[in-house]
C-alpha cells in the first residue's frame, strides 16, 4: 500500500530556497508531490532542487520575485509545462523585519507590503486560473503569530494581520467550490531568519523587542521548520478536506 499523502499532486511553493519553504518542499516531495519552488537567487534554489531529485523526488526551481506579476505568470507556466497541472499553492515567501513605526519610511513600507501581502494576492489570483476551471485546489498562506499579536516590525505585523483577513476572504469567495484556502501562523521557529531576528540582525535591529517584550511570553521550546511543514501537509492532504478559512497557529503553546 502506497502511504504517500500527496501522490500525483503538483505544488507551487514560494520562497523555498531555505528555511521553512525548503522543508515544506522536501516533505511534500517525499509525500509524492512534484514541487515547483521559487526564490530570487539561483544558487540556493538549485541546491534544494538537486537534493530533492537525489532522493528520487520531482522538483524544478524557478527564479522569481513575488512582487512581479510577470514572474508569477512564469512560475505557473513553468509548472504546467513541466508537470501538466497545479494542485497546491503555498505562499511562503516573505520579509521579516523589526522596524518601529516611527522608523518606517514609505519605500520600506511599500516593499514589505508588496512582498508579504501583494505576493500572495498575485499567486492566488494566478492559481485560481487553474483551480476554478477544474473546481479543485488547495491554497495555504504562511502567516505568523504576529497576525494576532503584533510584536515585530510595524509593516511586517500589519501584513500578517492582512494576510489572515485575505485567507478568510478567499475562503468565503470559494465556499461553493472544492477549492480550500487556509493559513498557518508559525510561532518562533528555528530558521535562518528567526536566528537573525534573535541576534538583532533583521532590519530595525532589536529596538521593537524592547517594547513588545512586555507582551510576549516564550514558555516552551521553539518550533522546528518541520513542524510548520507538517501543518501544511495536514491542510494540503485529505486530512484537511473540511477545513476552510482557518489560521492554524503552530507555536508550541508560546502564544496562547
Amino acid at each position: 500500500m502506497d502511504a504517500q499523502m500527496l501522490k500525483g499532486k503538483v505544488a507551487v511553493i514560494t520562497g523555498a530556497s531555505y528555511g521553512m519553504g525548503q522543508t515544506m518542499a522536501e516533505l511534500f516531495a517525499d509525500e509524492g508531490a512534484a514541487v515547483v519552488i521559487t526564490a530570487r537567487g539561483r544558487k540556493k534554489l538549485d541546491a534544494v532542487v538537486n537534493g530533492i531529485q537525489a532522493r528520487g523526488g520531482k522538483a524544478i526551481g524557478v527564479v522569481a520575485d513575488v512582487c512581479s506579476s510577470e514572474d508569477t505568470e512564469k512560475v505557473f507556466a513553468s509548472a504546467l509545462k513541466e508537470f501538466g497541472d497545479v494542485d497546491i499553492l503555498i505562499n511562503n515567501a516573505g520579509i521579516g523585519e523589526q522596524k518601529l513605526i516611527d522608523e518606517t519610511d514609505d519605500d520600506w513600507m511599500r516593499m514589505v507590503m508588496d512582498t508579504n501581502l501583494g505576493g500572495p494576492m498575485r499567486y492566488i489570483r494566478e492559481a485560481l486560473k487553474i483551480f476554478l476551471p477544474k473546481n479543485e485546489g488547495v491554497i495555504i498562506n504562511v502567516s505568523s503569530v504576529n497576525g494576532a499579536r503584533p510584536f515585530c516590525g510595524a509593516t511586517y505585523t500589519s501584513t500578517k494581520g492582512a494576510l489572515n483577513t485575505l485567507t478568510k476572504n478567499v475562503a468565503m469567495r470559494l465556499i461553493d467550490t472544492n477549492i480550500r484556502c487556509n493559513a498557518i501562523a508559525p510561532g518562533a521557529t528555528i530558521t535562518p531568519a528567526h536566528l537573525a531576528n534573535k541576534a538583532g540582525e533583521q532590519p530595525g535591529g532589536a529596538k521593537m523587542l524592547e517594547y513588545s517584550g512586555h507582551f510576549v511570553y516564550f514558555p516552551g521550546p521553539e518550533c522546528q521548520a518541520i513542524d510548520q511543514a507538517y501543518a501544511c501537509l495536514y491542510l494540503a492532504s485529505k486530512m484537511g478536506r473540511a477545513v476552510r478559512g482557518q489560521v492554524l497557529q503552530v507555536c508550541n503553546g508560546a502564544f496562547l
